[in-house]
């Protein structure tokens, strides 16, 4: 019984790293829509999306079932119950690519959008996106722990980001609109990294017990 419940965890695992693979690549797609005024990767994006929800409602089945069919012990519940967690997070990371996506339409020639860092932010976030998962599967608290301080790196890149295009709309008002769509684009990426800080944090309650967030 013991070692089937042990598969039916790593086949758990196995999945979330499928999601999280989902995430990297709405990430990935929504900036390179954004960059190359893309309308293919725009559509792909809404795509994974798609993908990205249906793995969150395969995930929780599976999750349920564990519950549900197996007497899980108290570090196996709370790995379960976490996973929970981190599908919701990752459906939310989904979302927020599909946002960006959104906007994509509405900066299609613009250049302004090659003056800000917004390329290296989305690789910082993406980066937190794929070491959270690993660190749940691997059940890693030093990788979790690192994603969690480098959440501050992503803060920074968007206050950098802010700074820039007050200082653009300053110079050049005519540019406000595409510099508050692009203002809205790195606060998405700004979400991505705290639900990437999330899905570590709830990595140290699946192995310790302990919650590092500011409630349960």
């Amino acid at each position: 019984m013991r070692s089937r419940f042990d598969e039916e965890l790593n086949d758990l695992n196995s999945e979330l790293i499928l999601m999280g693979a989902l995430c990297e690549d709405a990430i990935s797609h929504a900036v390179t829509a954004l960059m190359e005024d893309s309308e293919e990767m725009r559509n792909k994006v809404f795509t994974v999306d798609g993908r990205i929800d249906a793995k969150e409602h395969d995930i929780e089945s599976r999750c349920l079932r564990l519950l549900l069919r197996q007497q899980p012990v108290a570090r196996d519940l709370r790995q379960i119950s976490s996973a929970l967690r981190m599908i919701s997070d990752m459906e939310r990371i989904g979302d927020q690519a599909a946002d960006i996506a959104e906007i994509c339409q509405y900066l299609r020639g613009d250049q302004l959008k090659h003056k800000v860092p917004l390329q290296e932010m989305a690789a910082a976030v993406t980066k937190m996106v794929s070491d959270s998962v690993d660190s749940f599967v691997h059940h890693d608290l030093k990788l979790a722990q690192e994603v969690i301080e480098y959440d501050d790196v992503a803060d920074k890149l968007f206050l950098d980001i802010k700074d820039g295009l007050v200082k653009m709309i300053s110079a050049e008002s005519s540019c406000g609109e595409a510099a508050l769509d692009l203002l809205m684009i790195a606060k998405y990426l700004e979400r991505i990294g705290d639900h990437a800080t999330n899905i570590a944090e709830w990595v140290y309650y699946a192995v310790t017990g302990e919650y590092k967030g500011e409630e349960l």
